[in-house]
Order: structure tokens, then C-alpha cells, then sequence
């Protein structure tokens, strides 16, 4: 009646171990090849995850069996997509060896300097930087980047989506003149490539954006943000995560300006449309709880700024650790609140305890 079925554990141990020695290899790759037909899909794009999530563990197991038997594709690309899901997913613990292991895969079947062993250098890298390891990050980028530029792939989209990657490390790192000229050149390639209306031109945007905010730029930042925004509700809809991005990128650009009206409805539609979209726990969802909670102390609305700020710091320690940078602005800013609250010293140490649980 539904196009699935279920064999117990115990029933595929016993089959497992008949076909040993008989033919397992043949039913291996066979196997392989089914699932890794079915695992189609941007693992990064929450729209693929209807279709990925319920395979991800069919797509471990196999690729688990195959790796064993020395297996090497589809294998190392299982690996990588559920690496790059896991890592969507904010699962970084478990994403980290997948994507190693697709790495390792690669390197030894093709060699380092194959095209297929630049894509896991990129990939693994995305999850170094989230984790805050940002000189071993840059170094794979830098190396993914090299390997796009040798084979000629001047005005290429790999060459752009590297490129943005390192422009957005450097960013984070503060080398604001080298991001910029990197995030200029990946919006050029992608406009060429693409066209003026494509998502990837709105990342390139509200990257480039971002640049020119930190760099006190407000007002050539703003209609970049906001043509980003407008191509994002065009090609992915209302509710997509790149809309809430945009709108939570623009919003802070109001606060910076003073506009807070509109910049609390904007974090309000970005806050709804994470929350809907990944799971309450999510860095992303805490990402806006936590900007619309500063929104709320600046406006003098301490008390409501408080459990916002509270989820938020909550989830960031326990995504990516106390230590993290984010989670360090987090426990700063829920300091600040906890203290025009007037909470004692001793009441804010057990507050903050509490969260850390």
C-alpha cells in the first residue's frame, strides 16, 4: 500500500552474513546505487529535506557497508551530502567525520589535486568556520580556491562560490578591504553567470552588504539589502530561510539608523519563518531571538527582552559551545539585560549556571 518496506534488524544481520562471500559486492553496488539515486538535492536547501531526511539513515548505513568493502563512489559523495545536511542541521559533531571521511575518500581514489577533492575541502571548511576554527578553514578555502583558478575557471561559479566563502571568512576576521574586493569580484561572476535576479546574486549582496555596514557604509549597504530581499521573496518564497536571512540582515541595518519600527516587524517575519523552517534549537532561530532581544532592551522593553535573549544564549552554548565568539556576545548581552533587570550578582552567576545545563 506504500511504496516502502520494513525488515527487521536481526533479519538483515542474517542476510548480511549469508551473502558473504556470494555476490555481497554485486548487492553492495546495487544497493549503493539505489540510494544514492534517491538522495537528490541541495542537502543545504531545507526544500530538499522532505525528500533527504527520511533516506539519511538508509544513506549512512549503506555508505557505511560500502566504505568497509572499499567502495569508493558513490560512497564519498553519501558522505558528503549527509555531511553537508548534518551540517545544516547544526549536527556539527556528526557532520565533521562524514565530511573528512568523503575528503579521504577522494584523495586517495583521485589524488589532491582532482576537482571532486576541492569540493570536500570546501565543504569541510564551511563547517570549520561555523565552529570557529578559522585558520584551518581558511587554509582548505584558500587551497579549493587555488584549484579553481589553475583549471581556468576564471568567470566559472565554482570560482565564485569559493570565492565568496573565503570573502566571507576574511570578513569575520576583520580584513574588511581584501572581503571586499573578493565579494565584489564573486558578485560580478554571478551577475554574468546568472543574471541580475538569481538567489546566489542575493547572497552576493547581503554578503557585500554586510561589508559596507561594518565598514560604515550604511546607506550604499541598504538598497543592496534590500534588491537581495526582493529576489529572495521572487525565487524561493515568502518563507524560505533566505528571506529571514535578508530581513534579519536589513533589520539590523535599521537599528543601526534608528528605525526600529521597522526593523521589529522585519525581525518579527524572520523569527516565524526560522522557527518554521528548522528545528527550535536551531543557531539560526537564535540568531534573530537574540537580535530582536537587543532590539527590545535598546527600546527600553527589558523585561520582554529578557527570555528571548535567554532562549537565544541557550541555544548558541549548546550548538557550538560556551566558548564560541557568538555565544561569548550572547552571555554579554544577557549579562547586560539580567543587570538593568536588577538581578544580584549571585542571582545572575545561578541564571546563567542554569542555562549552561
Amino acid at each position: 500500500e506504500r511504496p516502502e518496506f520494513s525488515v527487521h534488524r536481526l533479519v538483515q544481520a542474517v542476510t548480511r552474513h549469508e551473502l558473504q562471500g556470494d555476490g555481497v559486492s554485486e548487492r553492495l553496488v546495487e544497493a549503493l546505487g539505489w540510494v544514492a539515486k534517491a538522495f537528490v538535492g541541495d542537502s543545504a536547501d531545507v526544500r530538499s529535506w522532505p525528500v533527504l531526511d527520511p533516506l539519511a539513515p538508509h544513506a549512512r548505513a549503506v555508505a557505511g557497508f560500502a566504505d568497509e568493502a572499499g567502495v569508493a563512489e558513490p560512497t564519498a559523495s553519501l558522505f558528503s551530502q549527509l555531511g553537508t545536511l548534518l551540517l545544516s542541521k547544526a549536527t556539527y559533531t556528526e557532520a565533521e567525520p562524514l565530511l573528512r571521511r568523503a575528503q579521504t575518500i577522494d584523495e586517495m581514489n583521485f589524488g589532491q589535486g582532482h576537482p571532486m577533492v576541492a569540493i570536500r575541502l570546501n565543504n569541510l571548511a564551511q563547517l570549520l568556520k561555523t565552529t570557529n576554527r578559522l585558520e584551518e578553514a581558511e587554509v582548505l578555502m584558500r587551497r579549493a580556491l587555488v584549484h579553481a583558478e589553475v583549471k581556468g575557471d576564471e568567470k566559472g561559479p565554482t570560482l565564485a562560490v569559493r570565492l565568496n566563502n573565503l570573502a566571507t571568512l576574511l570578513f569575520e576576521t576583520k580584513r574588511f578591504p581584501e572581503a571586499e574586493a573578493l565579494m565584489r569580484r564573486t558578485l560580478a561572476i554571478d551577475e554574468t553567470i546568472h543574471g541580475p535576479d538569481h538567489e546566489r546574486v542575493a547572497v552576493g549582496l547581503n554578503n557585500l552588504a554586510q561589508i559596507l555596514v561594518a565598514t560604515s557604509r550604511l546607506l550604499e549597504a541598504e538598497p543592496l539589502m534590500r534588491r537581495a530581499l526582493a529576489i529572495d521573496e521572487q525565487r524561493c518564497g515568502l518563507t524560505h530561510p533566505n528571506v529571514a536571512r535578508d530581513m534579519n540582515n536589513l533589520a539590523m541595518l535599521l537599528v543601526n539608523s534608528n528605525r526600529f519600527t521597522e526593523a521589529e516587524q522585519l525581525l518579527q517575519q524572520a523569527l516565524k519563518i526560522n522557527e518554521q523552517s528548522y528545528k527550535a534549537n536551531h543557531p539560526h532561530v537564535a540568531n534573530v531571538l537574540h537580535n530582536l532581544a537587543a532590539l527590545l532592551y535598546q527600546t527600553n522593553r527589558v523585561e520582554k527582552a529578557e527570555p528571548l535573549m535567554r532562549q537565544g544564549r541557550k541555544i548558541i552554548v549548546q550548538c557550538l559551545g560556551a566558548e564560541h565568539p557568538t555565544a561569548q556576545r550572547a552571555s554579554a548581552n544577557y549579562l547586560l539585560i539580567l543587570q538593568a533587570l536588577g538581578k544580584s550578582p549571585a542571582e545572575i552567576q545561578a541564571l546563567m549556571a542554569s542555562q549552561d545545563l
